[in-house]
């Protein structure tokens, strides 16, 4: 079994107004019994006009029966595993800010994930998870089950 492997893609961009779009699955129903798995990067990148305009995006993943909001993300909620936020400017004067990026890199992923961008202009938005193997006892595997199973059955 491979140690690491990457899921990308471009999603579309949350809008605040309609409270639609920007949600992704990322499956993991290809579980192989005695491993879970380990979010270890989440990176987001701009699609559209790179280097001619403005980009504020951010990202969120949740291992809950629902998403929570990229744009306000709360760290109480159990099931908000990682957020990311960048910003681009295309003064010269601004630049760009470093990445911000948190991740609870110590959940291990059993089920299904929810993956949920927003770009203040409306653009998609490409973004690349990194993710590790981690092997499990039996003990392990049925206590991580149960806990993933109860933060996404709320």
């Amino acid at each position: 079994m491979k140690k690491e492997f990457v899921m990308r893609g471009q999603t579309s961009s949350y809008n605040t107004s309609t409270g639609k779009g920007g949600v992704e699955t990322l499956n993991f129903s290809g579980f192989k019994p005695g491993y879970a798995y380990r979010l270890t990067e989440f990176q987001i990148y701009p699609s559209t006009s790179i280097g001619t305009q403005q980009f504020e995006a951010s990202g969120i993943i949740s291992a809950a029966k629902t998403t929570a909001i990229p744009t306000d993300p709360n760290f109480d909620t159990e099931g908000c595993i990682a957020t990311t936020m960048l910003t681009l400017w295309d003064a010269p004067t601004y630049g760009a800010s470093t990445p911000i990026t948190v991740i609870n890199d110590t959940f291990l992923i059993t089920q299904n994930l929810i993956l949920m961008v927003h770009d203040t202009a409306g653009n998609p938005v490409n973004w690349q998870c990194r993710f590790e193997s981690v092997k499990m006892s039996g003990a392990e595997e049925a206590v991580t089950n149960y806990r993933q199973f109860m933060i996404s059955d709320d």
